[in-house]
C-alpha cells in the first residue's frame, strides 16, 4: 500500500511559502538534491492543494514552468478543491475532499508514494491519521512570516522519529516517519 509523505523545503525559521503564498524565494536556493532525485523515481501520484496549485512556482519565466518539481516528475496529481475549473487540465483530478483525495492517489499511486503539496493538505492529513512521514529540506534563509510548515490552532503533539538526515551544499534534509 502506498504511504503519504510530506515533502517540503522550509526556510530556517518554518516557512515553505513567503507571505502571500511567494514561492519565488525557493529560486535562489534550488540545486542538486540526490535524495530528492531518488524520491522522484518512488512517487506514485500527488495530493495537491488548490492554493498550492494554482500558487507561485519557483521556476516561473523559466521551460520549467508549470511542471511538478520542475520537470522532474510526472504522473497522476489529485488537487482538492470545492471548485475545480471549467476547462480539464492534463494529469490533474480535481476532488471535493482530503478523504476523497487521499482514497483516490493511494490506489493511482500503487505501492509508490503519494507526495502531499500543501501545508493545510498535509495538516488535513494528520488529522485523519493518514500522513505516514516528512521531508524537511531544509533552506539556509529567513523568511520572517509566510506560510508555515504545519500550523494547528490551539496546537498539537506530532510524535515523529527521524529516519534520515543528510545535507548537501545548499539545505539539510530531515525525513521522519509520523508516529502512529
Amino acid at each position: 500500500m502506498s504511504r503519504l509523505l510530506y515533502s517540503v523545503s522550509m526556510s530556517l525559521d518554518g516557512f515553505i511559502a513567503g507571505p502571500g503564498g511567494d514561492m519565488l524565494w525557493l529560486t535562489d536556493h534550488l540545486g542538486a538534491n540526490p535524495l530528492v532525485d531518488e524520491l522522484l523515481g518512488d512517487i506514485g501520484a500527488l495530493l495537491v492543494g488548490n492554493r498550492t496549485f494554482g500558487g507561485d512556482d519557483p521556476h516561473r519565466g523559466t521551460e520549467k514552468e508549470g511542471e511538478a518539481f520542475g520537470g522532474g516528475w510526472a504522473g497522476p496529481q489529485f488537487v482538492v478543491t470545492h471548485r475545480p475549473p471549467g476547462d480539464p487540465v492534463p494529469d490533474v483530478t480535481f476532488v471535493g475532499s482530503v478523504a476523497a483525495g487521499v482514497a483516490a492517489a493511494r490506489a493511482a499511486a500503487g505501492e509508490k508514494y503519494v507526495n502531499v503539496m500543501g501545508a493545510d493538505i498535509a495538516r488535513q492529513c494528520v488529522e485523519m491519521g493518514a500522513l505516514d512521514e516528512v521531508l524537511t529540506i531544509i533552506v539556509p534563509v529567513l523568511l520572517g512570516d509566510g506560510v508555515r510548515l504545519f500550523e494547528h490552532p490551539g496546537g498539537t503533539n506530532v510524535k515523529l522519529e527521524r529516519v534520515h538526515q543528510s545535507e548537501v551544499p545548499h539545505a539539510t534534509n530531515l525525513w521522519f516517519r509520523v508516529v502512529k
